[in-house]
């Protein structure tokens, strides 16, 4: 068995989960305004439409986090690269799957094809397992950036190459094209890493395979001084975003939202939203970094997300697209402040020795968030096109309250005197 080694293997994990999640961004912003599309075909309506397209959101992110540790216990046993090239495949079916059912008009296949596409994107744990595998403690970091560099790129580029699929597609509307373009990006993916990816796996490597809930690690967390404020802070930034991101799409397109967008236009304002993060995070966030405490950081971030859901709610009654992108962008700001703070923060607070663990716990408490989220703000849209953005403020004005709570609660592993 061959073993990976050096910056070849990274750069092949991370070409290899970019051009996967190309296809994941391309198809992201379509989903929720097809589903609403072919729910008329089901007689679908008013509520039972929310909690219908809510639920289809929130099966992508319920089969990751019930995936990934499994995923990654498979790849303690029998390596990361079959896991990978299993993940890959599963994502050039799933995404062909997603065009079938849209060419067909049909719900029950989109449900399909988005349980399909999670339990194939719960293999991302195992690309970080790889990066581990391959890169020693003083470069860890710098790999693992490079899974966040895909993430922002893919959110990005995608929706972009999704406005092409449809621009010069035969029919600009409801198309299955973002899908099968999706799938032969990821078949692309997939035939790169068939050839060029080898196994990373070693006997001393450390494991992937995690507990869905691990009692000690959720004890650990709790028991930190201030740890427990900064979870239930980063549930609430993720939940409060999901009502963002979650909705924009039907915003943008549907009668209720009132800007008519077609869907080309929707994916271009997706391309923008990914713009601005990769800009925040990459730029403004880093440079700030260096002059500002986590706990200022956090504090801009939820201010930024509070005034960019009050300017979100009234961009959506005034139908103003000037003002959308001004609550967009400062939404996503916000958001771009409080994510990196919050890590930072709970991996200083927590023991060296422990805080692995607890930073597991925070990675399944942001999973959480990702499932409830849809849950609760697409049923919401479909009550009022701004009630979930109302919602997500008064959520947000909790979470910077917590923040403070957790400033003054705490203080950092080492200045504690512990050992």
């Amino acid at each position: 068995m061959s073993h990976a080694s050096g910056k070849g293997s990274l750069l092949v994990v991370f070409l290899a989960v970019f051009i996967d999640l190309l296809g994941f961004g391309m198809v992201l912003p379509l989903l929720p305004i097809y589903a609403q599309q072919f729910a008329a075909n089901y007689g679908l309506s008013g509520r039972a439409l929310g909690w219908t397209i809510g639920g289809l959101m929130a099966s992508f992110s319920a089969m990751q986090f019930f995936f990934s540790p499994l995923w990654g216990r498979v790849s303690d046993r029998f390596g990361r690269r079959p896991v990978i090239l299993i993940g890959l495949a599963g994502s050039t079916f799933f995404y062909a799957l997603f065009g079938v059912a849209t060419l067909n008009q049909s719900l029950e296949w989109l449900f399909i094809a988005r349980i399909g596409a999670g339990i194939s994107g719960a293999t991302i744990a195992t690309a970080q397992a790889y990066i581990a595998d391959t890169t020693t403690r003083q470069s860890r970091a710098r790999g693992m950036a490079l899974i966040g560099a895909a993430f922002g790129l893919g959110f990005t580029f995608g929706p972009l190459l999704g406005a092409a699929a449809l621009v010069f597609s035969p029919d600009v509307g409801v198309s299955p094209w973002p899908g099968y373009t999706a799938s032969a990006l990821s078949a692309g993916a997939l035939l790169l890493a068939v050839f060029k990816l080898p196994e990373s796996l070693r006997p001393e490597s450390a494991r992937a395979g995690q507990r869905l809930f691990d009692p000690r690690s959720w004890g650990d967390a709790l028991a930190t001084p201030s740890v427990g404020a900064l979870l239930a802070t980063s549930f609430i930034s993720v939940l409060s975003f999901g009502s963002f991101e979650q909705t924009l799409s039907l915003l943008l397109n549907s009668e209720r939202g009132g800007f008519g967008f077609e869907y080309h236009q929707v994916l271009l304002f997706f391309a923008f939203v990914g713009l601005v993060l990769s800009a925040v995070q990459g730029f403004l966030v880093r440079r700030l970094a260096t002059r500002l405490s986590e706990p200022a950081l956090a504090n801009i971030g939820a201010v930024l997300s509070i005034l960019g859901f009050a300017l979100l709610a009234w961009a959506a009654t005034r139908t103003s697209l000037g003002m959308l992108l001004v609550a967009s962008a400062t939404e996503v700001t916000g958001f771009a402040f409080m994510t990196p703070s919050l890590a930072a923060l709970i991996s200083r607070r927590s023991d060296p020795a422990r805080q692995g663990a607890i930073l597991g716990v925070a990675q399944s408490i942001s999973s959480l968030a990702r499932i409830v989220g849809p849950l609760v703000s697409i049923p919401l849209f479909y009550i009022a096109a701004t009630l979930p953005y109302w919602v997500a403020l008064g959520l947000m004005c909790v979470a910077l309250a917590l923040v403070g709570v957790a400033a003054r609660g705490g203080h950092d592993f080492a200045a504690t005197g512990e050992t």
